[in-house]
This record gives structure tokens, C-alpha cells and sequence, in this order.
């Protein structure tokens, strides 16, 4: 039996393992758990503890691919510039820099919230003049000084930081109630006004065919295969060694499959065809899950709206395990020329799309895996 035939019928027992309910136990740590203060203590000039808290918060944002497209330069103990990391970027899936844009969105609200919870106010500009620009928002700290807080406003703060360090993408197992009025009224007190489409929705099965047909046309294209298995980190000696990218615990593959994936292929492998129709079926059934449909959008495409819809964002993601509702961007769509054709068809031409996020309510919320650079990793001083 040659390489290729051991790799299908591994996966394909895998699959039939996991769809018949068996569950293996994995004895691998939990990526996140497992680099969590390693590295971190490395004295960075110019930043203080509470900087450093701040920035490691700041960089529990999500990205594609979980690429972590930020560094922060430290202009001065109070005033730092984040940057747009270039060798992070993913110029096949995301050539126009759109989503690595939303991500360092998501970041600044992160460290907006964190310095808050630091005892901080945040004055932030967008100073990027275009999308490829390396310098994108200038922040500038502001002591809220050291008064007296009462108990609500040290609970509330606490929240804070725990949402922050418990947010997760979740993408399967979502069930498909649809969402209740109190908890759509929760998000958009976060987010403003957003477009949400039950699963009973004409809208929810266009977004589904759309989500699969345009993972189909991204598993096809070699190129955005390779750019993929560059970040694709499957030993906990690639997890130690990078502390970014995708896992085998962030890709949710678990069972017989998780394990597979894990001790046997190699990044190359997923650029086999086994690998890449095997996607397609987990996205199809995912897909199918859930209780319907959000859609943020932004006023225009400019870099500041780009920022501001991944701010909106990230405000939604960081209270969705409060509700129990589980969140999973579906980014394929908005990526490829198929999906942006058909969103601008079946909406009015001011809709400005920048997420599309399929939700549900979760009867067991897992905790994060996806691990992280040390904060040392990512900012260096002027």
C-alpha cells in the first residue's frame, strides 16, 4: 500500500469512526493551555506590566487562518503604532488585504477593552492612508487614574478581561434553534445595527449553498491550498515552535480523524485531494447547523470602515459565550469572486458585507485552543 492509499483509508475510517459516535480521548494539550507563559517574561523596553497584560489581551483577537497579522511599535511607554505585519498577510485568499484589516480591528478593540480593564482610556487614530500600509492606528494611553471603584464597576471589569480570554470560534454542534429576540437585542447594543437571517429564511439557504460552493472553489485552487498548509500546525513541536496557524483542536477534527491528522499527515498532505474533499464534506454538514445568520456590514471600504466593522466585530464575539451562542465566520464567500457576485445579486447595492457569521446555540461551550505569540513576539520598540 503506497502513501497516498495509507492517507484515504486512514481518513476515510476516521470519518466513518467519528460519524458513528466513537470518541477518542485525545492525550495532547490543549494548544492554548500548552504555550500560555512560555516566553512571555522577556523585558521588552519601553513596556510596563500593565502594557504587557494589555497587549496579550489585545492579541487573543482572531484572524484567518490565525495568521496574527499585528506588531505594535512602542513610540513611547504610552503611545504605540499597530502595525500591519506583511509576512502575515494571505495574499491568495486575501489579496486586497480586507481581512487582515477586520483582524487588526478586532485586535484594537481587544486592547482598547484591556486597557480599560487596566485602568486606561484609549485615544485611538487610524493613521494607514491604504490597505498595505504598514503603520495603521496610532493609540495613546491615558491613565483613568486610581480612584475608588465600586463593586459593579470592578465586576464589570473582571467580565471584561474573562470574555477576552474565553472567546472562541465555534464551529460545530451548533443547534439550529433560532436566536431570541433578547439575545439579538444583546449584540446589536454591542455592534449597532446588524442583519441577522433565521434558519427558516430563504436567506439562510443561499448562505449555506454559498459557504460550501466557495469552499469548493478555494479547495480547488492550488495556490490558496499551499498558502494553507503554510500555516498549518499539526505537531505540538510546530505549536511550541510558532504559537500561531491552524491546529488539529482549532479545526475542530477530533476522534480517530483528530488523531490521524495529527500523528500521521504532514502540511504537504493537505494539498492531496483526500484532504481537500474531505473539507468540503465538513463544511457541508457544518453548514447545515445552526439557528441562522449574521451579517455585519460596513458604511464603505475605506481602511477606517474596515477597522470599525472588525471592532463591531469583536464586540459581538466577546459576549456570544455569555448567551451560549457559539460564532463561525464562514469567510469563504466573502473571499471568492462566486460568493461576493451572488451577496451583491440578493441585496441592495449600499450593503457592504464584511462578515459573514454562521450561529447557534451551543449546549456545551468548549474552551479556546488556538495558541498565541508571547507578546514579546510582536512588538519591538522605536
Amino acid at each position: 500500500m503506497n502513501r497516498r492509499m495509507f492517507i484515504q483509508k486512514g481518513l476515510a475510517a476516521g470519518a466513518a469512526a467519528v460519524g458513528s459516535g466513537i470518541i477518542l480521548q485525545s492525550c495532547s494539550r490543549n494548544p492554548r493551555q500548552m504555550t500560555m507563559g512560555s516566553d512571555d517574561s522577556t523585558p521588552v523596553k519601553g513596556l510596563n506590566h500593565e502594557g504587557r497584560q494589555i497587549l496579550y489581551y489585545a492579541s487573543l483577537a482572531p484572524s484567518g487562518h490565525n495568521s496574527q497579522p499585528w506588531g505594535v511599535r512602542l513610540e513611547s511607554e504610552a503611545q504605540w503604532v499597530i502595525e500591519s505585519d506583511s509576512d502575515r498577510w494571505l495574499p491568495v485568499v486575501d489579496p486586497d488585504n480586507r481581512e487582515v484589516l477586520l483582524s487588526l480591528g478586532a485586535f484594537l478593540e481587544n486592547l482598547v477593552t484591556a486597557a480599560e480593564v487596566y485602568g486606561y482610556r484609549a485615544h485611538v487614530s487610524v493613521i494607514a492612508r491604504t490597505r498595505f500600509d504598514r503603520d495603521v492606528v496610532r493609540v495613546c494611553l491615558e491613565s483613568m487614574g486610581t480612584g475608588r471603584q465600586t463593586f459593579t464597576q470592578r465586576r464589570d471589569l473582571r467580565q471584561k478581561k474573562v470574555r477576552m480570554g474565553m472567546r472562541r470560534t465555534v464551529k460545530s454542534h451548533l443547534l439550529s434553534r433560532e436566536l431570541k429576540s433578547p439575545d439579538l437585542v444583546c449584540f446589536e447594543k454591542q455592534a449597532g445595527s446588524l442583519y441577522y437571517f433565521p434558519r427558516s429564511s430563504p436567506h439562510t439557504r443561499i448562505f449555506q449553498e454559498q459557504a460550501v460552493e466557495n469552499f469548493r472553489i478555494q479547495s480547488e485552487n492550488d495556490r490558496a491550498q499551499e498558502e494553507m498548509s503554510l500555516w498549518l500546525r499539526l505537531r505540538e513541536s510546530a505549536i511550541e515552535k510558532y504559537r500561531d496557524g491552524l491546529t488539529v483542536a482549532g479545526m475542530e477534527i477530533s476522534g480517530l480523524s483528530g488523531w490521524y491528522v495529527k500523528h500521521v499527515m504532514s502540511p504537504m498532505d493537505a494539498k492531496g485531494e483526500t484532504f481537500r474533499q474531505k473539507g468540503i464534506e465538513k463544511t457541508a454538514a457544518q453548514a447545515k447547523e445552526g439557528g441562522g445568520w449574521l451579517v455585519i456590514t460596513s458604511e464603505g471600504e475605506s481602511v477606517a470602515d474596515l477597522i470599525e466593522a472588525g471592532r463591531r466585530f469583536q464586540r459581538v464575539a466577546l459576549v456570544a459565550r455569555e448567551l451560549g451562542i457559539g460564532i463561525h465566520p464562514m469567510t469563504q464567500t466573502l473571499e471568492e469572486m462566486n460568493g461576493r457576485e451572488k451577496v451583491r445579486k440578493h441585496h441592495h447595492a449600499g450593503m457592504n458585507p464584511q462578515f459573514m457569521l454562521r450561529l447557534g446555540y451551543v449546549q456545551d461551550y468548549p474552551d479556546p485552543v488556538t495558541p498565541r505569540r508571547p507578546v514579546g513576539w510582536f512588538v519591538r520598540s522605536s
